[in-house]
């Protein structure tokens, strides 16, 4: 009787247990079908709204939507539908960079070579590659095409074969791991819920992505296959940002205005632009949606509403009134009508043409609810508009820890590079230079003073 006991009371809190896991699945469904009401069949309006509520607390005061949307039972895509797309990191490519470049004849061969067996065989680029490059050239060596500059304290003349293929194969791995983390960080940027990322091991350079749920394929296949393009920036400060983000909202108004019909408001002028500012660090915090989400008045919905009218730029986005390269601050739902606002022809007429405002890759630190976002400004000096430092010089980098326990990244530089480097720092002495990566800005950290040989470490939050 002891151990019927026993098992009714097990299967009992069994139950309560599934039952709360399940209770999960049931709360992401009920907002997911309130967004499809609010949103009428506009995939984009469904999912901003669905956005909007990913961090407030939903259930029980304890768990955000975002949350709910983890906990829920996983259908995958046979029953939730979605993409499966996998994504090869080109291996001939990796190895060619990691020779210079070399114009050897049987080097550029066997490698061409390796690539077109590599579609059938099933040995992997490295092998195939290996084994024609010793077909072409008998009595060649690996370490005279890999005795480079960017495997210099890895790879030199006197490496034996054996010792070079194992370099290459860390290099490759290392590439495909960079690969398998930028893929990572723009699915996370773009909200899948439960996504499958992996790298196939017994196919090299190759990594799967599973994507439930994906209602704009088109969207998120152009968001994989990009290219990622690592630029080095110098930039503004705020506060020499901050009268142009005030002219480019008194612009806006004049534009919005004029497009609505209200002539005298179109004709009124922004001399309190700056005043109004401060208010607008409480105005940023809410719209009509999230007034509706969180039971506020229609009158402080109609009050947001009316601030948007006066100040639309800085109704949503809040100047910083501090020095360093943020020029502002945005909550995340905002970012794309911001951008639309300062990518008009008129606004973008108000600001200093070497400008570039690029958004930070991650929330706010400082934000308990990882709504935030820092809005950089980059200063553009070159005349051809690209970076005045680009990723193809960096020949090394690797995250570790710095003196007080706090992320790091380490990289090391080409010759150019190294010079370039140098001569960039030098000139931004007290001033920051601003990390870009697909467009993002990953740190901005301050330059002490001038880095010469080609070796950082950068520190900052990553």
């Amino acid at each position: 009787m002891q151990n019927k006991g026993f098992v009714r009371v097990f299967a009992i809190l069994l139950t309560l247990v599934c039952v709360f896991y399940l209770s999960f699945s049931f709360v992401t469904r009920h907002y997911t079908n309130k967004a499809k009401e609010f949103a009428k069949g506009d995939a984009r309006a469904e999912q901003a709204y669905l956005d909007s509520l990913a961090n407030e607390k939903v259930y029980f005061g304890n768990w955000t939507l975002k949350d709910c949307r983890e906990m829920e039972i996983g259908l995958g895509l046979d029953l939730k539908g979605g993409m499966n797309v996998i994504l090869e990191v080109s291996v001939p490519d990796v190895i060619k960079v990691l020779a210079d470049n070399k114009t050897d004849e049987a080097f550029n061969q066997a490698l061409a070579n390796a690539a077109k067996l590599a579609t059938t065989s099933q040995e992997d680029v490295i092998t195939l590659f290996i084994k024609e490059y010793h077909k072409l050239a008998p009595a060649g060596k690996l370490s005279e095409l890999f005795a480079t500059q960017q495997l210099k304290d890895k790879v030199n003349q006197k490496s034996s074969d054996a010792e070079v293929e194992k370099v290459l194969r860390e290099e490759v791995k290392a590439a495909v791991e960079n690969s398998y983390n930028v893929l990572r960080t723009r699915i996370d940027r773009f909200g899948v819920v439960q996504p499958n990322i992996q790298s196939l091991e017994d196919k090299m350079g190759r990594i799967m992505v599973e994507l439930p749920g994906i209602k704009e394929p088109e969207r998120v296949r152009k968001l994989l296959q990009g290219s990622a393009n690592l630029e080095f920036w110098e930039t503004y400060t705020a506060k020499d940002v901050a009268p142009y983000l005030q002219s480019a909202d008194a612009k806006l108004r004049t534009i919005l205005a004029r497009e609505t019909g209200d002539q005298a408001k179109a004709d009124s002028t922004a001399s309190d632009s700056a005043a109004v500012a401060p208010a607008m660090t409480q105005a940023t915090t809410a719209d009509s949606l999230a007034a509706a989400l969180k039971g506020e008045s229609k009158e402080q919905t109609a009050n947001m509403e009316q601030i948007k009218k006066e100040h639309p730029l800085l109704a949503i986005l809040q100047v910083n009134p501090n020095n360093g390269p943020v020029a502002g601050y945005a909550n995340a739902k905002d970012t794309a009508e911001i951008n639309k606002y300062l990518s008009m022809p008129e606004v973008m007429a108000e600001m200093p043409k070497d400008l570039r405002l690029k958004w930070g890759v991650s929330a706010f630190e400082y934000d308990p609810k990882a709504q935030t976002f820092e809005l950089y400004a980059i200063r553009s000096t070159e005349r051809n508009g690209k970076a005045p430092l680009e990723g193809d010089v960096v020949v090394n980098a690797k995250d570790e820890y710095d003196q007080y326990g706090k992320p790091a990244v380490s990289m090391s530089m080409n010759t150019d590079g190294a010079r370039r480097w140098a001569q960039l720092t030098k000139q931004n002495i007290g001033k920051s230079i601003a990390i870009v990566l697909d467009g993002y800005v990953y740190s901005a950290p301050n330059v002490n003073n001038e880095i010469t040989g080609g070796n950082s470490q950068i520190t900052g939050h990553f």
